[in-house]
This record gives C-alpha cells, structure tokens and sequence, in this order.
C-alpha cells in the first residue's frame, strides 16, 4: 500500500453536471485529487468530516484509494452511517408529510439514532443527543437554526459513532434497534402503540435503503420479534351515556371567564357531529347549515391538527390540512340535530367568527391549544361527575366525545355504513374500533337464532 500524510480537503460543492441534486466531496492524497458523489449535504459533510478526523488523528492516507488506515481494510464501511441515512429519509419524506407525521417519524428516530452507535469516548447523555437531533440534525436544512457553541461537540460525536447503516444486516444489530423502540426515553417499556408506531418507522426506513440498493434486503424479515399486542379498540368504560354528556356540556359555560364559554360549542360538535378535535378546530360559517327549526348540517372540507412549530409548513401550532383518510378536496356531510343547531346559533350569536370564518377561537383569534381544552374539560369532570366516575376512565379524554356519539349511532340501529359515512370511517375499522361499545344487541340476537331455529 503506498501512503502518504500529504492531504487536502475542499469543501463540499453541490454537482451542477447532475440533472438530480447531488453534491460531491473533493480532497487530495500525496498530489492525486479524488471525489466522492453523494445524494445529500449531509451524507457529504459527514464523509468530509471522517476524513478530517483521520487526519487530525495522524492516520496515513491510501494514495490509491484516497481513504485513511481505517477505513481502507476490506472490513470497513464507507456507505452512509445511520444517522446520515436517517437524515436522507427524513428529508425525502418532509414535503409529502403532516406534521403529526414528522414528528411521529422524528421521535421513533430520536430512539434508534442514540442506540445504533460505536462505543468511542467522551459519549454525551441521551438527552444531549436526543436533543441536537430533535431540534438540529433530523430537520431540513431550510429549517434548522443556529446550533449553539456548546452542542457541537454533541453533534460531532453522533456522527462519529453513529454506525454504518450497513451494520443493520447484522442480527444483533437489528434486535438492538427493535430493543431501543420498546423504551421509553427514560428506559420504562414504552405502550404497545408506541412500540407499533416506532418499528413502522424502522421498517420504512429499511424499505427506502432496500430501494435506493443501500441495503440487499430488509433484515426485520428475518427476525423473530413480536410486537406487544396493541388494540384499536375503544373502552366501553370511556363512553358517556346521553344523560352524563348533557350534564358535562351544561357545566362548560361555567368554567373561566372566557375558555368555557367559548369551548362549550366546540365539545358539542364533538358530541353532537362525532367531529375529531381538530375537525372542530376548522370548522368555519360557510360548512354550517343552521335553520330556525330542524335539523341542520355540517360539511367538514379541513381539518387544523396540533403540532410543534418545528414540524408545520405554516411555522405555527396549526396547519390546515384535508379530512384523515380522505382525498386532499374530499368533504364529509353530516346531519346534526336539533339541540346542535342551537348551540351553534347560540355561540354565532354571542361570539361571531374570525375573520377566516372560523367559529372556535380565543379571545385573541388564536386556535385552542389542545392543553387548554384538556384542561377546561378536566375540569368539566369534576364539575359534572361524581369523585368515583372522577377517578374512572369515563370521558377521560375531549376525544371520548367523538367515542360516545358513534357509540350512541350504533346502539341505536343506525346502519353501519351511515354511522361510517358520518364519522369519516371505513366500514371495517368502524366496526372494529367499536366493537365493544355496542350494547343490547345479545338479546335481539338470541331471539333471532331462536326464531330460525324454531321455524
């Protein structure tokens, strides 16, 4: 092997010969320019960065190959690591993404990132490099800010430790990563949905690198790992009955100066109309059919999900977006009865509209925070139940609302496919999710076997 310690480092250019982006690391070996293309900056610098490191550390370089001692033995990686690639993935699916779904992805990554790492000195707390990837690392380069002095260290030991995604075909490899999805950040086991939502993330990520030919296969399929058992399902003991759901939204006008008042409408929409919060959080003048007398109708065309600033499109805790598990321009009518109607006219009434239609704000045009309506309703309990039904699962949650009408729907007879029309369900998961909330149905089924029995 020729070596040579005669090394120099360009800076990374992006490829202007390329019709797709990509950016190429230059450097040169005892005279003799080398380069390396890459699909990002980020797999980029990091390269640039591995080679300076070498340098620092005194390494001879291949004049040959152009790489350091340790990286040119036939044991050695020099394909992304798996924080470069997570890095990659995040912004390849950046564009196309909510901001509920970025943050989903974001998390299951602060999780594996930290745990798929070489053992090298000076390692910082996972809160540290939880930390720098949270706020740095995994956002798009147009979104990132200034990273402080202190956590560059950080940074730059993650990405020296990080281990080559290649790694992942190793066995133990892989059963680290699905092990580091099971936790918590504060080492507890993590809930079933968690753990579900986590390894669907690894398994796309894997996936990607399986079609850009960075791995030959996806090694998950050759584990033998079972999830925890996660349920749909909704708990009957979470559903409120007609009575119990009047009393919750009579004592909301009574709760603050403001925010009860203003929210009562909002928690009937979701009681009433089986809205999901954030459906309500959209819902403006114009999707409102309110007649004197009857029945009316609601015609959802958005929904406002919360999220952190750092994942939405707008830079604010809001994005509108299209209904969940419809086309981007789908609508979804549903009727709503009479005492709907009422309150909404009531709430027009006394608090009008924003300047964008909407009808559920703050007294400064603000979205409601789901930490405050959480709160208000916390407190709506206390108010309405008594300390036994306090302390139960029993409308735990603002969402149980949206439980205890489609609960109520098909209690009542009305056809699945109608109940599933108006929630903004398909009928399969309707069914499913719901399951254990329909009641009184065992008597009138066993008449029916009798009666077929008998004739």
């Amino acid at each position: 092997m020729n070596n040579s310690y005669d090394v120099r480092f360009w800076e990374v250019r992006r490829n202007t010969s390329s019709k797709t982006p990509s950016y190429e690391m230059r450097w040169k070996v005892g005279g003799k320019q080398k380069s390396k293309t890459f699909r990002t900056k980020a797999l980029a610098d990091n390269f640039l960065f591995t080679l300076r490191q070498a340098a620092k550390r005194g390494e001879a370089f291949d004049v040959a190959t152009g790489l350091p001692e340790s990286m040119s033995g036939p044991e050695k990686d020099v394909g992304p690591s798996f924080l470069d690639f997570a890095r990659s993935f995040m912004v390849s699916r950046w564009l196309h993404s909510a901001a509920r779904t970025r943050e989903t992805d974001t998390y299951a990554l602060l999780s594996l990132i930290p745990a798929l790492v070489k053992e090298l000195p000076g390692k910082p707390a996972d809160e540290e490099l939880r930390a720098v990837l949270r706020d740095y690392a995994l956002l798009p380069e147009g979104r990132r800010g200034d990273l402080a002095a202190d956590r560059v260290p950080v940074l730059r030991w993650i990405e020296a430790a990080s281990l080559p995604l290649a790694a992942l075909q190793e066995p133990r490899i892989v059963r680290t990563a699905l092990d580091a999805v099971t936790l918590t950040f504060d080492g507890k086991v993590a809930s079933a949905n968690s753990v579900r939502r986590k390894r669907s993330v690894l398994h796309h990520l894997i996936e990607t690198a399986v079609e850009l030919r960075e791995l030959p296969s996806n090694p998950l399929d050759t584990i033998k790992w079972k999830p925890p058992k996660a349920t749909d399902a909704v708990d009957p003991r979470t559903v409120v009955n007609p009575a119990q759901a009047r009393t919750l939204l009579a004592v909301l006008p009574s709760i603050g100066w403001t925010r009860g008042p203003r929210m009562a409408a909002m928690f009937a929409c979701m009681y009433y109309a089986a809205l999901r919060p954030e459906e309500a959080s959209a819902l403006c003048r114009q999707n409102c059919e309110l007649p004197e007398q009857g029945w009316g109708r609601l015609t959802l065309e958005k929904a406002r999900p919360q999220a952190n600033k750092r994942w939405t499109n707008s830079g604010e805790t809001h994005d509108e977006r299209g209904l969940k598990h419809r086309a981007r321009d789908d609508t979804r009518d549903i009727p709503i009865p009479p005492a709907l109607v009422t309150i909404l006219r009531e709430h027009l009434v006394r608090y009008g509209t924003a300047d964008d239609g909407r009808l559920f704000r703050t007294s400064k045009g603000r979205p409601f925070s789901s930490s405050a309506y959480s709160a208000v309703w916390q407190e709506a309990r206390r108010l309405a139940l008594a300390p036994e039904q306090v302390a139960s699962p029993l409308a735990a949650r603002p969402y149980d609302l949206r439980h205890a009408a489609v609960s109520l729907w098909l209690n009542v007879g009305v056809p699945a496919t109608e109940v599933a029309k108006r929630a903004g369900h398909s009928v399969d998961v309707l069914l499913r999710v719901y399951a254990k909330c329909m009641e009184g149905q065992q008597h009138h089924s066993n008449g029916k076997i009798a009666d077929a029995l008998s004739s």
